[in-house]
């Protein structure tokens, strides 16, 4: 999260009188992330999120705000967006930009995971991919393989010739397995993408809630749960595998959803793909920044480092849970 675009008091109440939410009391820009221009917006009612989107569009918009309603409405916890009472629509504008006011979920996030908040992750996720097998709306994962093959040769110019050559090999490789029929078999629908440990928040071990859904699309359930395995169960210095963390996140997820055999298969090429989005994503905003009240780009070496740890020691062997065996 970061801010972009200043909101001040005056249009904050101008949304509230649309979006009936109580009185402003106050209005906090929200530091972190690189996408979007974020603000807690608290009123004597409660407290909200405020999203001015920077780079989704008004038509795009609709896929991610109508996947958390319908996520919600299935159970699943995460940020229900608020309506405007007489229109009923929950993409608003806000100084001129597409916006969105979203419940603030209770708790925090869990920045130093331990096995049992990995199987909470594991499980929720799983229930999630099988909430969305019913979203009627499509729109693919716009950070996929196609602006990869865009954006590669854009940040090439920018590394050492041993990262370079990383890149462009992790690239080829990743073209190679995208054509392959295990690919082509693999299970899809919405996916989250960017399930983060500041994406989730907990109370205690309790989740309560998944949110920042703006890089959700259509894709494979794998490259999800490959995106969560990267960054939940991994010694972030190194970016070596966590074995317990991950086995206590497979299993939790397959006692939900057991994986299929193209799964099986492709499960450390994933890890490796998710890595590589990471990385090049990072690269691109570190390299080509965008101007920002408040900013701090990714250092774009630590999915470096986990490539390299996915290429060098790939996980092959997944145990299925003792009940599915």
């Amino acid at each position: 999260m970061a801010v972009f675009t200043e909101v001040s008091d005056k249009e904050a109440r101008d949304l509230l009188r649309r979006v009936p939410l109580g009185n402003l009391t106050e209005l906090r820009g929200i530091q972190g992330g690189i996408e979007n221009t974020n603000y807690f917006l608290t009123t004597d009612q409660g407290e909200w999120v405020l999203t001015l989107f920077e780079r989704l569009t008004f038509e795009q918009l609709p896929f991610y705000l109508y996947l958390m309603k319908h996520l919600a409405l299935a159970g699943i916890p995460v940020p229900a967006p608020q309506a405007d009472a007489k229109s009923g629509d929950i993409l608003h504008k806000v100084c001129g930009k597409p916006a969105a006011v979203v419940q603030k979920l209770r708790g925090k996030s869990q920045l130093q995971p331990q096995a049992v908040h990995c199987a909470a992750v594991g499980d929720m996720l799983a229930r999630m991919h099988l909430a969305g097998r019913d979203y009627a709306r499509e729109q693919p994962n716009l950070r996929s393989l196609p602006w990869w093959n865009e954006t590669v040769p854009v940040v090439l110019p920018y590394l050492e010739q041993d990262a370079a050559d990383l890149l462009r090999s992790e690239l080829a490789f990743q073209n190679h397995v995208a054509a392959s029929p295990s690919h082509a078999a693999l299970p899809r629908g919405p996916i989250h993408a960017d399930l983060f440990r500041d994406n989730v928040m907990f109370d205690g071990e309790e989740l309560t809630g998944f949110f920042d859904f703006y890089f959700a699309g259509v894709d494979t359930w794998l490259f999800d749960l490959a995106v969560c395995l990267n960054d939940w169960c991994i010694d972030h210095a190194s970016g070596a595998h966590d074995a317990a963390r991950a086995q206590a996140m497979l299993d939790a997820y397959q006692a939900v959803r057991p994986l299929e055999a193209a799964e099986r298969e492709l499960l450390n090429p994933m890890l490796r793909a998710g890595a590589l989005r990471f990385w090049v994503s990072r690269l691109w905003d570190f390299y080509l920044p965008r101007e920002a009240a408040l900013l701090q780009p990714h250092d774009p070496t630590h999915f470096e480092r986990v490539l390299r740890q996915r290429v060098a020691h790939p996980l092959t062997a997944i145990e299925r849970p003792t009940a599915l065996a």
